[in-house]
């Protein structure tokens, strides 16, 4: 049966700022105050966001000084990405809402299917792999907090294997993570559209050079662009289209685009300054 869900597309902004409002619209979900939402959003400055439970110790924080760059910390769990050039998206909504009802794998693979149809409207073949392997990433994370889909050893997200994850030309194209709580579910993921995937390796501590060049041809290996793969590089508005469109025909969804709400902003903008922006929360001091 057909459902409405809300679309909103905000504009370039600071980590800290994007993932307080993921949270802030989390919190009005589970408030009833919204309904479920699909955004569409990018960053700028270029941001590391670190999974829930990753160590500082991952980041070498004078390069990424150095940079410009910026640091956070998100809500849900998996390893390192550095967001620039790509298209983000999240999708919030309540545990009821069937699209998202179940375990963490079953809501995550319907989604999927939105995602990899996405990519086939931008002409992008890809699959959804199951791993069998006993390496391959499990769900994991802190009780009804975060709830990751790539959780692995390795410091950078796009490296992992993990299960049902969504490849081109057997590489990685999208990365994701969950986080259920008792407000409802936030799935957010990164669609790199171009650039070089390696950048992110100047930023994160290895033990020296090799290791750091061993990295490198591993992340080369398992990981892709949008451009890597069309031979021509994508723009963000043209894959946000193909995102709204797939979700509406795969999910059978209407959007009805709107902003945030007032308690939205308001809640973001605490969350952005208690929580995203602080040591305590990124350092996990």
């Amino acid at each position: 049966m057909q459902t409405t869900w809300r679309l909103i597309i905000t504009p370039s902004a600071r980590g800290a700022w994007n993932m307080a409002v993921d949270e802030a619209i989390l919190e009005a979900i589970g408030k009833e105050l919204v309904p479920p939402t699909l955004r569409l959003y990018s960053w700028q400055p270029p941001c590391l966001s670190l999974g829930y439970a990753q160590p500082i110790a991952d980041v070498h924080l004078p390069a990424l000084l150095s940079n410009g760059w910026d640091l956070v910390r998100r809500p849900t769990g998996g390893r390192a990405i550095l967001h620039t050039d790509e298209l983000t998206y999240a999708v919030i909504g309540p545990l009821h809402e069937p699209r998202l009802q179940g375990s963490v794998l079953e809501s995550y693979q319907r989604l999927s299917q939105a995602l990899l149809k996405a990519l086939s409207l931008l002409q992008i073949p890809a699959q959804a792999k199951p791993l069998s392997s006993p390496s391959a990433s499990a769900p994991s994370g802190p009780p009804a907090l975060s709830t990751s889909i790539t959780d692995h050893p390795n410091p950078v997200c796009f490296e992992n294997p993990s299960n049902y994850e969504i490849l081109a030309k057997g590489k990685k194209i999208i990365g994701s993570a969950q986080a259920r709580r008792k407000d409802g579910v936030l799935q957010h993921g990164s669609f790199p559209l171009y650039g070089d995937l390696t950048r992110i390796l100047q930023v994160l501590a290895f033990p020296d050079e090799k290791s750091r060049q061993e990295a490198k041809a591993r992340l080369l290996q398992h990981a892709t662009t949008a451009e890597e793969v069309l031979g021509e590089p994508l723009g963000w508005q043209a894959a946000a289209n193909a995102f709204i469109q797939a979700f509406e025909q795969t999910l059978d969804l209407r959007f009805v685009k709107a902003d945030l709400s007032g308690f939205e902003i308001a809640r973001a903008e605490e969350l952005c300054h208690e929580k995203y922006s602080s040591l305590s929360w990124n350092h996990r001091i």
